[in-house]
């Protein structure tokens, strides 16, 4: 199977959770351009995305909104699940075990690790909470192959050695700590500080003047 861009992959996933809401709401079948505007991406880049799945509608229909959900599914979304373990459940980490709970068909946390003994064996949004200690035994014991770092930035690196230790390949990363990883592990970075320094920014400079910059200096789609 073909290997998608980086950018394509977030915006497959981004008509796969507007597909879900369409479905969920009865609608059988969405134009191209309408879905762009949900995406707020061009139609001609929901059709270049739309290409790779080897998925096309028709000028009459547009697109099946289950059958093209479905083959995004396949696309992006492994077949079996996928286990993931977060280190780290003080707020940042709460709020991503309960986001992620049932929002994704193939991908599961099924553990968390703590220093905090006060966590140790509790049931956190249905996660099992371990020591950090635990967490090479525990990965290996439950095929874990995906983690996600919410811890101080002093600690990140630590986690990261461990997690890729134990053979986790890929990293989600909440801490401000660049990580060094061997070849082979994945880790997406996501700055919140960062991001919302560049909102207020671009706020002020809106403010500043009659015309709406988010057009002029929002990241290009493509």
């Amino acid at each position: 199977m073909e290997i998608a861009p980086y950018r394509t992959i977030g915006r497959l996933t981004r008509y796969w959770q507007t597909l879900s809401d369409l479905d969920s709401e009865g609608h059988s079948h969405i134009y191209s351009h309408l879905l762009a505007a949900k995406a707020r991406v061009s139609a001609a880049q929901v059709r270049r995305d739309l290409m790779i799945l080897g998925y096309t509608g028709t000028p009459a229909r547009g697109y099946e909104v289950k059958k093209l959900k479905q083959h995004i599914e396949a696309f992006v979304f492994p077949k079996n699940e996928q286990r993931a373990a977060i280190a780290g459940v003080g707020n940042i980490g709460l709020a991503i075990l309960k986001y992620f709970t049932g929002r994704r068909p193939s991908l599961r946390i099924t553990a968390s690790f703590e220093v905090n003994p006060e966590k140790y064996d509790r049931l956190i949004h249905g996660c099992r909470c371990y020591s950090i200690e635990a967490a090479s035994e525990i990965i290996q014991e439950q095929g874990i192959t995906v983690g996600v770092i919410a811890v101080p930035d002093r600690e990140a690196q630590y986690v990261s050695n461990v997690f890729v230790g134990a053979g986790i390949r890929g990293i989600l990363n909440f801490a401000r700590t660049p990580l060094q990883t061997p070849p082979g592990v994945y880790v997406e970075d996501i700055d919140l500080a960062m991001s919302m320094d560049r909102v207020v920014y671009f706020a002020c400079q809106s403010l500043k003047s009659e015309n709406p910059t988010s057009s002029v200096y929002k990241e290009s789609n493509s």
